[in-house]
């Protein structure tokens, strides 16, 4: 519970504005930490539940099945459905049972096993399902009684099971979506347990070894650690912004603002940045004749577009290799062209790199999240631009990126 209550600010972001009730028990079942969404669905005030035994969440008459079921899960734990063929069942405070859907996804911390678990209220659900069945049955029953005495509405008859077979089409697909969604919150939220320990662990590291350098010769090391502290918690900011802006451009809250500013003010800034992360023998070769370039445009999300693409280009390049970056200006389009020798992205899965959360096979072991090339792709399209890029496995990938740099003000 001190993992959770230390790293409050980061649970509550990343998951009060999930709709979902989310859960997190230790291994001996006990309610480490919920989100304010669980909290509603169970009648909880905030915190009324952290300390709390799980089954004070389960009907009394599961509770012999659900302590086996748990068990067995802790032996093979691994992501999955709870329940998988059977119907779930959550109690409130005030006593009344609801029907549940929960999917299970187990985590280390600090060297402690917990399981998160995200819940969902699925009475609404439940009610149209019975009503689609009593509807069915009610149809055949009407079928049935009727075929020999009303032959002559045969026609009508098949165009009502044809109606309620489309209607039976949009429910399912509906309800197809609303589980692949669900699917792409659980992987999210496991992204970022995952993407958030390793510096965090950092965090903490150099925070410990810190207070142990209490001597005057001993600043050179106090900085280094520092450094490594600053580094991290930077790297923890980036992510936190891209899963912000993920959020914005989902729900239209971005608002574009224009203005003229110098095109080298933003790529100074951007190369400045990046060369902090340069790899021994690296370099990143500053594009020409730019000095002159007056644009108007959004200057943060041009920032922000050339420093994603930038900083993969240095992630994914080795030492020694050299990072282009070039500006050509024609026709009140300017094309950026950010050249790399790096990695590559096999040609199987190039159709899938702007895809939100997706990571080639090649880049798993360098830390992302797979949301940088999708954000740059969805505000560059927002604008009336494009992004391509050209790319072979050990090579390296050529990312262009064409704006209008004129007249954006209506986009």
């Amino acid at each position: 519970m001190k993992v959770f209550a230390k790293n409050n600010n980061i649970f509550n972001l990343l998951t009060e504005a999930v709709s979902e009730g989310i859960i997190i028990v230790n291994e001996e079942q006990v309610i480490v930490a919920t989100n304010g969404s669980a909290n509603d669905i169970f009648g909880y005030k905030e915190q009324e539940l952290v300390g709390q035994k799980l089954n004070i969440l389960i009907p009394q008459k599961y509770h012999h099945n659900h302590k086996n079921h748990f068990e067995d899960f802790g032996k093979h734990s691994e992501k999955r459905k709870m329940g998988k063929g059977r119907d779930l069942y959550g109690i409130r405070k005030d006593g009344t049972e609801f029907p549940v859907e929960a999917g299970l996804n187990p985590f280390t911390i600090y060297g402690h096993n917990y399981i998160m678990a995200l819940v969902i209220d699925i009475t609404e659900r439940k009610e149209k399902e019975n009503q689609i069945k009593e509807l069915n049955i009610a149809l055949e029953k009407k079928i049935e009684k009727r075929t020999e005495e009303l032959r002559q509405t045969i026609e009508e008859l098949k165009e009502e099971v044809k109606l309620r077979m489309e209607a039976e089409a949009k429910i399912k697909e509906s309800l197809k979506k609303e589980q692949d969604l669900n699917e792409l919150k659980t992987k999210f939220l496991s992204l970022v347990s995952h993407e958030f320990k390793t510096p965090l662990s950092g965090i903490l590291t150099s925070t410990t070894l810190i207070g142990k350098y209490t001597k005057t010769e001993q600043q050179e090391k106090r900085d280094k650690h520092l450094s490594t502290i600053k580094n991290k918690v930077k790297f923890l900011d980036n992510i936190l912004n891209d899963f912000l802006s993920v959020e914005r451009l989902e729900s239209g809250k971005v608002k574009y603002k224009f203005t003229k500013f110098p095109l080298s003010k933003v790529v100074n800034e951007v190369v400045y940045d990046a060369n902090m992360l340069l790899k021994d023998g690296q370099r990143i070769k500053y594009p020409k004749d730019i000095d002159d370039h007056i644009i108007d445009f959004d200057e943060k999300i041009l920032e922000l577009i050339l420093t994603n693409l930038i900083r993969n280009a240095v992630k994914y390049s080795g030492e020694n290799t050299t990072i282009d970056l070039q500006a050509i200006f024609e026709n009140d389009l300017l094309t950026f062209h950010i050249v790399d020798q790096g990695i590559g992205i096999p040609k199987k899965e190039q159709i899938y790199i702007f895809k939100r959360y997706f990571r080639a096979e090649n880049a798993l072991l360098d830390q992302g999240t797979g949301i940088g090339l999708n954000i740059v792709k969805s505000h560059v399209e927002n604008l009336g631009g494009t992004v391509t890029f050209k790319s072979k496995e050990n090579y390296g990938s050529t990312f262009t990126v064409q704006i209008p740099i004129t007249n954006n003000h209506n986009q």
